[in-house]
């Protein structure tokens, strides 16, 4: 507890809070229609692969927005770009209250969704940004814990939905992101970290062997985290006959292992490393995965493996972002918001590679197999490149380096800010 007092101390709590609420909010209203899927196919009378593609379009819509609302923030501040995005939050639930009412305004409105998605650097790099780098992990894994939204969308959007109607659910959303506009407006402070570099410096990570590095391993952990949050309900309601409801509920406890253990996953990064944390991950994910595959005729075998399967992708995401402020400390938000970018892009292959499974082979197993299999070469490759970051930039495992040692050398963090000294 002293631990944790210590931690509160060294940086801003209220900032740190604002950000968890913001994300929390932004990530329920992300997944809105996968948590409501049933309803929405129910009354389009989808196949299995526009069941897939529908769940993945906000998922796409908000990768690609990442990275705008990141380099925006460098310009206008961190807390001003979470205000202008959780405004135009709310005018896109307005358009799905009143004017989605067939299957391509419904995809219309996966596209908006993505606004909320775009949450992601802005909120980690404000709530981490008061934080010393021994603190970055835990900061980061409680701000990151925001992604708890889903357990919120999965819990209350279906009984909404079948009490209102899933439609109505967007207008009672809307209402609820006065909240945290509300919390970030009054108790949020802009960090001193603010990063002035220029666009070309800004993207410079882009171009970076271990930008994409980064990028990869997070279409595993946050990918598959996105991917079968908003997945899960349609295939608990296809493939065991549960309610609707009791979808959701299912849904809600798997998801809920992945967002407690992600601040779990920054804290023990930030003690026996991230490298270490997430070669952990990678094989447990694997293993999980192909073993839901399998599990497909006991819904209480196949909900207690996707528990132990979120836990191990919010560890490993909590372990990831444990490592992003370590290797770009001067341009941490955009290099965030790029790595989530192509990240949540992966998030878009699940659904579409299950929904295909179903559609194409009759089961779901291989939708399965292909991502265990993406997770197991993840695995090889971070394994291959862990031996140039622990010389360079991280101790042994992906500790952070004692604050009084040398910085990273210019050779690797030259290329991702304009100064060359870590801090």
């Amino acid at each position: 507890m002293s631990g944790f007092k210590s931690f509160l101390k060294a940086g801003h709590a209220p900032t740190l809070f604002a950000s968890f609420l913001y994300f929390d909010f932004c990530f329920a209203i992300w997944v809105l229609n996968g948590a409501m899927a049933p309803f929405i196919s129910e009354t389009f009378q989808l196949t299995a692969a526009q069941k897939g593609f529908m769940v993945s379009v906000p998922i796409l819509a908000g990768a690609l927005m990442r990275f705008p609302l990141g380099v925006l923030a460098q310009y206008i501040g961190r807390k001003n770009a979470a205000m202008v995005e959780m405004g135009l939050i709310v005018l896109a639930l307005a358009f799905g209250f009143f004017f989605v009412n067939s299957y391509d305004s419904v995809l219309a409105m996966g596209v908006l969704l993505g606004i909320a998605g775009a949450s992601f650097g802005v909120a980690l790099s404000l709530g981490s940004g008061w934080f010393p780098p021994k603190y970055k992990g835990l900061a980061m894994g409680i701000a990151g814990a925001g992604n708890s939204g889903t357990v919120l969308a999965v819990l209350f959007a279906p009984p909404l939905a079948a009490k209102f109607g899933w439609s109505t659910v967007y207008g009672l959303a809307a209402c609820t992101m006065l909240l945290p506009m509300a919390v970030m407006w009054f108790a949020a402070k802009e960090p001193p970290d603010r990063e002035h570099q220029t666009f070309r410096e800004h993207i410079a990570c882009l171009f970076e062997k271990d930008g994409w590095a980064f990028s990869l391993i997070y279409i595993v952990t946050f990918g598959g985290f996105i991917g079968l949050a908003s997945f899960l309900p349609t295939y608990f309601y296809d493939q065991f006959k549960v309610t609707k409801v009791e979808a959701g509920q299912l849904t809600m406890l798997a998801t809920l292992m992945g967002s407690a253990v992600r601040v779990l996953g920054g804290y023990i990064s930030d003690r026996v490393g991230g490298i270490n944390t997430l070669s952990g991950v990678l094989v447990l994910v694997a293993v999980t995965l192909v073993l839901c595959g399998f599990a497909s005729s006991s819904v209480a075998v196949t909900t207690l493996l996707f528990m132990l399967c979120f836990a191990a992708l919010g560890a490993g995401n909590g372990a990831l972002f444990q490592l992003v402020p370590l290797r770009w400390p001067l341009t941490t938000a955009v290099a965030g918001s790029m790595i989530g970018e192509v990240g949540a892009l992966g998030g878009g292959f699940l659904p579409n590679a299950m929904g295909q499974s179903k559609q194409y082979a009759g089961t779901y197993l291989w939708g399965f197999v292909s991502f265990a299999v993406l997770a197991l070469a993840m695995l090889v490759m971070l394994r291959m490149v862990q031996i140039r970051w622990t010389r360079t930039w991280a101790e042994k495992g992906g500790r952070a380096r004692p604050v009084h040692a040398p910085s990273a050398t210019s050779s690797v963090a030259g290329k991702a800010a304009s100064t060359p000294a870590m801090r």
